[in-house]
């Protein structure tokens, strides 16, 4: 509740988030293929995370500088696959 200048209450209403309660027909979530950017070099973060997992998975040739986001994000989530099968 918020109190007005003239003393009155009045109850704030928040704006819903839609990123609250996702539904599974949420276009929240994409296929990395269906990116409208995922053919766009990979980030720094993407980069520095791909490096780093597949050093830790023993596969350093999962990792190559010239990958767009998509693939990147694809071999990330196969790396941080096997390794939590491990």
């Amino acid at each position: 509740m918020t109190v007005t200048r003239n003393g009155a209450q009045q109850k704030k209403v928040e704006p819903e988030n839609p990123k609250l309660d996702p539904t599974p027909d949420s276009n929240q979530i994409k296929d990395p293929q269906d990116w409208v950017s995922g053919t766009d070099p990979m980030t720094g973060a993407q980069a520095s995370y791909l490096k780093t997992l597949s050093e830790q998975a023993h596969h350093p040739e999962a990792f190559d500088p010239t990958l767009d986001k998509a693939e990147a994000s694809k071999r990330i989530d196969k790396l941080k696959h096997d390794r939590d099968e491990s």
